[in-house]
């Protein structure tokens, strides 16, 4: 089986797609421990729908966001399926969690029990920003993300990164409605309580789409609008 092109064949809009492939054995906790390997999918999100987000979520990015929430589902799903079909064994893990999908742990420190970002870390296609989004080397911020968990080897992995490449920006950090950062970079020693707030994001996010939206969603947006790598700014270095 050519891995990489049934990976290829399965993406609807192969422009708007980052993929790679992550080592994470040892860094999974239960019911995940079993699998050493990560195939990430980074979906790109619409530059349109990202840069209205001025105040915060809107109609239509929460629409946006649940279509390629599902478009990604569907992804790893047939490439799921096709892996059983050759009896690779594997799981695949959709973008996000319902509350009613989690248990009480998740409640007290608002951690999933699997980390897409910590694998696309792990797989070469981003680090962690200052609010604790992933930033994409091809994207930016503007990506939704799935994975799927494999037991084997399917190809060669990415190279790892392991520390915050934003440098001395701190948009996202002044712009955050919630002030739910410090400033302080990401790295692989570095917890996410030590730089970010979930709290603090998660309640101003539900807080800000009941006024605009009258539904209460944790859904903001606007780091990911502000992020000039996410623009690709003229003159933006990154280390």
């Amino acid at each position: 089986m050519d891995i990489q092109s049934l990976i290829a064949s399965a993406l609807p809009f192969p422009d708007l797609y980052a993929t790679g492939f992550a080592d994470v054995e040892g860094l999974l906790s239960e019911p995940y421990r079993e699998y050493q390997y990560a195939l990430v999918f980074a979906r790109k999100l619409d530059d349109v729908i990202i840069d209205a987000i001025k105040q915060g979520p809107n109609r239509t990015y929460l629409d946006h966001y649940r279509t390629i929430n599902a478009e990604l589902s569907q992804v790893i799903n047939s490439v799921s399926a096709s892996f059983d079909r050759a009896n690779i064994k594997n799981q695949p893990i959709k973008p996000t969690w319902q509350d009613s999908e989690l248990d009480a742990s998740y409640f007290e420190n608002l951690r999933t029990p699997f980390s897409h970002k910590m694998a696309a870390t792990r797989a070469g296609l981003g680090w962690i920003g200052k609010t604790a989004l992933l930033v994409t080397e091809k994207f930016g911020p503007r990506v939704r993300l799935a994975t799927i968990l494999v037991q084997e080897k399917l190809f060669e992995t990415g190279v790892f990164i392991e520390s915050c490449k934003c440098g001395d920006c701190t948009i996202c950090v002044t712009k955050c409605p919630a002030q739910a950062a410090n400033g302080r970079e990401w790295n692989i020693q570095t917890d996410r309580d030590l730089f970010y707030d979930a709290f603090k994001c998660r309640d101003t996010a539900r807080e800000l789409s009941l006024k605009h939206m009258n539904e209460k969603v944790s859904l903001c947006g606007i780091c990911a609008a502000v992020c000039p790598k996410g623009k690709k700014a003229p003159g933006t270095k990154w280390r």
